[in-house]
């Protein structure tokens, strides 16, 4: 019948009025016993979270090295798709410029409304959608 009890110290701690009245609103929302305990578990934390910041990182080694191997994944994933994105945008504007001439002052107008389409879309352009403009834009001028 021998029971475990683990011994305790006495330690005066005098928080501020503020403090003890969020400690007061919060201990037993931590599901605590006392006030004894809430502080104790708050000052272990608060030492745990010492001991992992050591060295002024915020998650611990392993995990902030899991998150930085991921994110090298996904900066490569994203280059290599921004890459071919970009090769497929130069092949069609190839094909466009070889198959049309547009002078300067075209181009020009069509920069601006490309600008202001892709602003007020947010760059979610569908071919769909900019085909149903030229069509609006078409019938406005045969109305004329």
């Amino acid at each position: 019948m021998g029971e475990n009890k683990t011994t305790k110290s006495r330690l005066t701690f005098r928080p501020s009025d503020e403090t003890r009245q969020r400690i007061e609103q919060w201990y037993k929302a931590d599901n605590c016993n006392s006030l004894n305990d809430f502080i104790e578990k708050a000052v272990n934390d608060y030492i745990d979270r010492l001991e992992i910041n050591d060295d002024n990182r915020v998650l611990p080694l392993a995990i902030s090295s899991a998150i930085d191997g991921r994110l090298g994944m996904l900066e490569k994933k994203l280059s290599a798709l921004s890459f071919n994105h970009a090769v497929e945008l130069d092949m069609l504007v190839g094909v466009i410029a070889g198959a049309f001439n547009f002078n300067r002052e075209d181009m020009k107008q069509l920069r601006a409304q490309s600008v202001k389409n892709v602003k007020a879309t947010n760059g979610r352009i569908s071919l769909e959608k900019r085909t149903q403009q030229t069509d609006e834009y078409e019938m406005d001028e045969a109305e004329w």
